[in-house]
């Protein structure tokens, strides 16, 4: 089999599955990306640079539109080289939020394409408008509308579509839910697990270095950037509460200074140094640890005494799940989609996103309890391996890949994010090599070869995932 993969930030959503395609030694795998200085094995990069940015003249609805555009057209060049070189992919996955997939298939019409639909915006009922400091207006509702055009592109050139939870698939327009596969990107649980004997060394402000282990008061705080989307300011006014209350607790906040989704500050400012202003902090307690590496990520979910999670209604972050994963107990806020996962009192506990305050006495019902709720703890892990367990969402990934690979597609009339798959009127099914030997005829062709000739389907093999190095990139 041959697999296109296409993300700007490879590997993305596809971390997982990439690599469990790539270990199968008959699968060819060809990763489309704009990003530079990653190798993953057995995975053949292509690195793609838009010529240009959108141009200040365009109007500011569409600059956004514009650049999808730019980055459509780069994609469809380098598919094009691909193609002149002999691959011909079995199937097309991409991201088609930046506008990657919006040209694949006018050069590979016969491949169907699989898109990741992440979110599909609303100027009422989701992120625009939540917080009340910030009101729409007619413009806000003009320029959401406008936003949508590439994802809007990308629902009709899809074959089928992937989205995690039910609440991003239902922020889609009716009309084509039916392609739309409810299916988590999944959860290592063999990795993040719980580690009783937990430990990390953090150096203090003063270049001090302290120990922290798990069952002591540490509260952490993960996000990819420190941005109000994520709750960055509920959570640093709830810290000053909660370090003046709790003369033992300390906390571990992981996140960068940029911003990854809402408005950015002018030049020269953070929502770090905004809220360090604000808030009095005893910053010997307090350790920003910046962006760090996923192995270091992983300690400090495994040292949470109290792990807090912040989100407008948008995007559900990998972290919260793997902190859940590794039985932390979540404090978060009661936020879609958020409710879809943690019931409160059962395998978490909720607050109402903007009182700080609610967020510091949740905090010490947790570190108060005698045995830190553990009944909750070990539900929060069953929940991730009853739905989320990557094992099980790799198989779903594969069966929905099996089932477009095969040429069936997506029905109107099924249940809602769990598509039934049928053949087009007319068409018949791909047919599978009937012998070890007909499979062996296969194109494994890599990019730069001669040109082969297209085969279909073969189901892949199943072998271990293999992990990647580099810094945390969860949607933060």
């Amino acid at each position: 089999m041959k697999y296109l993969f296409v993300h700007q930030n490879m590997p993305g959503q596809y971390k997982h599955i990439c690599q469990r395609l790539a270990a199968d030694k008959d699968n060819t795998v060809v990763f489309i990306t704009k990003r530079e200085g990653i190798e993953l094995p057995n995975i053949h990069k292509v690195i793609y640079k838009p010529n240009r940015e959108p141009a200040d003249s365009t109007h500011r609805y569409i600059r956004e539109t514009e650049r999808g555009i730019l980055h459509g057209q780069e994609v469809a060049r380098k598919a094009l080289e691909l193609k002149s070189k002999g691959f011909y992919p079995d199937i097309i996955i991409g991201h088609p939020g930046w506008g990657e997939t919006l040209y694949l298939k006018d050069v590979f019409p016969d491949s169907p394409l699989l898109n990741f639909f992440e979110f599909y915006y609303h100027a009422v009922g989701a992120d625009v408008g939540f917080d009340p400091s910030s009101p729409t207006t007619l413009d806000t509702h003009c320029r959401i509308r406008t936003k949508n055009i590439i994802q809007f592109m990308g629902l009709e050139s899809a074959d089928a579509g992937m989205t995690p939870t039910f609440w991003q698939f239902e922020q889609y327009p009716a009309e084509y839910q039916h392609k739309i596969s409810v299916i988590h990107d999944g959860i290592d649980t063999e990795v993040c697990k719980a580690n009783p004997d937990a430990s990390i060394e953090i150096k203090n402000t003063d270049g001090a270095v302290t120990t922290l282990r798990q069952g002591e008061e540490v509260i952490t705080f993960v996000v990819r950037n420190l941005e109000p989307y994520r709750g960055f300011p509920q959570f640093m006014r709830a810290a000053e509460q909660i370090l003046k209350r709790r003369p033992n607790a300390k906390i571990i906040i992981i996140g960068g200074d940029e911003v990854s989704y809402g408005r950015a500050l002018p030049a020269g400012q953070t929502y770090r140094k905004q809220m360090l202003e604000e808030v009095d902090l005893d910053l010997n307690r307090v350790f920003f640890l910046g962006r760090v590496p996923y192995s270091t990520y992983l300690q400090v979910i495994q040292v949470s005494g109290v792990h807090v999670y912040l989100t407008f209604p948008f995007v559900l972050s990998w972290s919260m799940l793997e902190a859940m994963s590794s039985e932390c107990l979540v404090v978060a806020s009661a936020t879609q989609p958020v409710t879809e996962v943690i019931k409160d009192g059962s395998n978490g506990l909720l607050f109402d996103f903007f009182d700080h305050e609610a967020i510091a006495n949740r905090v010490d019902e947790v570190l108060d309890h005698k045995d830190r709720m553990a009944a909750i703890r070990k539900k929060a892990r069953a929940t991730i391996l009853q739905s989320y367990d990557l094992e099980k969402c790799l198989k779903e990934q594969l069966k929905l890949i099996d089932n477009l690979v095969a040429g069936k597609r997506p029905a109107a009339g099924s249940k809602p994010g769990k598509p039934s798959f049928r053949m087009p009127a007319g068409k018949t099914a791909a047919k599978k090599p009937t012998s070890k030997k007909a499979a062996a005829k296969k194109s494994t062709a890599k990019a730069g070869a001669k040109p082969q000739t297209r085969t279909r389907k073969s189901k892949a093999k199943k072998a271990p995932a293999k992990k990647s190095a580099g810094s945390k990139t969860a949607r933060g």
